[in-house]
């Protein structure tokens, strides 16, 4: 699997405004056959042939090649802002790699993030009450902290290609932070609207239906006993393509 992505900057926020995963095919020695970042772009000019959905996260915390997330990328000398460029590996990169393989050869997938500044260990920090003030705005004239069109999704203009939107955002909001609750709520009700089919993990405290309007997803990742088991899931999930919702429990 490879990763590309593009990062911009504004006011010394650095944000993972594209992002793309490539499953790579085999060649006759089952090594994976690289792309470039020119050969990336021309399967993009054909995204509706080319991706096969989409995957909502949280945030991102990743680095192109070469580069890692213990300091702001300009600080390491990075100066292609704007530009595609290919990415190291994180720990949902790590996750996708052994779970989206067979049936997805040859195909990008688009990862999309609630909030695209590229920080790690958000959750929970004075940046999500930042967050929520600027969503509070975000549809008035007022300055917000960070970037409106970098940092947020617009998600009455959301566009997606592939069959398949899969969110892995998250279950857990603090009750006070009623603007993000509201986005996450927005935007998986807008993905519904638009058709897409819709695939999580969730579990007992909500039905299929209910997940959607509470915008309830478990997040594929997680620490101690419950690792293996969220991680399995989302395998499980992506043995078939289109994916399929999976309850844990």
């Amino acid at each position: 699997m490879q990763t590309f992505g593009i990062f911009s900057t504004n006011f010394d926020h650095e944000y993972l405004t594209k992002h793309y995963i490539y499953i790579n095919e085999k060649d006759e020695e089952r090594e994976d056959i690289k792309i470039s970042t020119q050969e990336l772009q021309a399967l993009l000019k054909k995204k509706s042939k080319n991706v096969a959905g989409t995957i909502f996260l949280y945030n991102p915390t990743i680095a192109p090649l070469g580069l890692n997330t213990d300091s702001s990328l300009a600080e390491q000398g990075f100066e292609d802002f704007g530009k595609m460029c290919e990415l190291g590996f994180s720990d949902s990169i790590n996750l996708f790699s052994k779970a989206i393989r067979e049936g997805y050869r040859g195909k990008l997938i688009e990862i999309k993030y609630l909030f695209t500044y590229n920080k790690a260990n958000i959750e929970p920090t004075p940046i999500l009450e930042e967050f929520d003030s600027d969503l509070d705005r975000y549809t008035s004239e007022q300055f917000t902290r960070y970037d409106k069109e970098l940092n947020y999704q617009d998600y009455l203009n959301m566009s997606f290609n592939g069959k398949f939107v899969f969110f892995g955002t998250g279950s857990k909001y603090d009750r006070h932070h009623k603007e993000i609750i509201t986005y996450a709520r927005n935007i998986s009700t807008q993905t519904q609207k638009l058709g897409k089919e819709i695939v999580f993990l969730y579990d007992r405290n909500y039905d299929e239906e209910e997940c959607v309007e509470v915008a309830y997803f478990l997040s594929p990742f997680a620490t101690g006993k419950m690792r293996d088991i969220r991680g399995n899931a989302f395998k499980n999930a992506f043995r078939t393509n289109p994916p399929t919702v999976q309850r844990l429990g």
